[in-house]
């Protein structure tokens, strides 16, 4: 995974981590497992490699990685 991530720097990626967790950002570096992302507000993250379940090429700014919005009603 590393040595895949290591090609994607300077591209915008979405990172899925499981459950409600997803990320998009470019890619900035690696360095000792560790991604640094950096989102469309200049705000940096950092995401452990080994908890990335899936990655890719972010298509567009309308799309997300993970979240849907709530399109249901609410039953209460």
């Amino acid at each position: 995974m590393e040595d895949f991530l290591a090609k994607m720097i300077g591209k915008t990626l979405d990172v899925y981590c499981g459950g409600g967790s997803s990320l998009r950002g470019n890619v900035l570096g690696l360095e000792k497992g560790v991604l640094h992302l950096r989102d469309t507000d200049g705000k940096s993250c950092y995401i452990a490699v080994n908890k990335i379940v899936v990655v890719w090429e972010a298509r567009d700014d309308e799309h997300r990685a993970g979240f849907v919005p709530n399109s249901f009603p609410n039953k209460d």
